[in-house]
């Protein structure tokens, strides 16, 4: 993947949340143009918040950067695979497009053990794209818990 590509800035930005004693994990939303539109990390820990997820601060950036609570033509581009508030949060958003690394087999709601955008209760469904720099999402996930332990 590209040094400067969206999946490397999650990358960077789930570093900078594990030095604020966040669980790493970094997202990044596109435009339809492919312009940074949005950018967060995880800050539960800090702000006391459990919805304080990634991919919920990017979100909430984008919404209000562009007066919508709609991101149509948007890509969403996560180092972990969201857990189900995640998913949800994006379906209603109507993320065109989700990019995302590790698998998260106990709490991700794509690859483990549920499938939110297969469900009856799921009203958009987005482009699925998984794997992407599988290998360094997993390894910062990993270190992260065997150093928390």
């Amino acid at each position: 993947m590209a040094k400067n590509s969206p999946m490397n800035l999650a990358i960077e930005l789930a570093l900078k949340g594990k030095k604020c004693g966040e669980i790493p994990v970094g997202c990044v939303i596109l435009n339809k143009d492919g312009e940074v539109l949005a950018q967060a990390h995880n800050t539960v820990v800090n702000e006391f918040d459990p919805l304080g997820h990634a991919e919920i601060n990017a979100i909430r950036e984008a919404c209000q950067k562009i007066n919508s609570d709609r991101l149509i033509d948007c890509s969403l581009y996560v180092t972990l695979e969201p857990c189900i508030m995640c998913a949800a949060a994006i379906s209603r958003s109507k993320i065109k497009k989700i990019y995302f690394g590790a698998d998260d087999l106990k709490f991700g709601a794509i690859n483990g053990t549920i499938n939110f955008f297969q469900s009856k209760n799921c009203n958009h469904v987005p482009e699925i794209y998984d794997n992407i720099s599988k290998s360094d999402c997993e390894k910062m996930i990993n270190d992260f818990f065997k150093e928390y332990r």
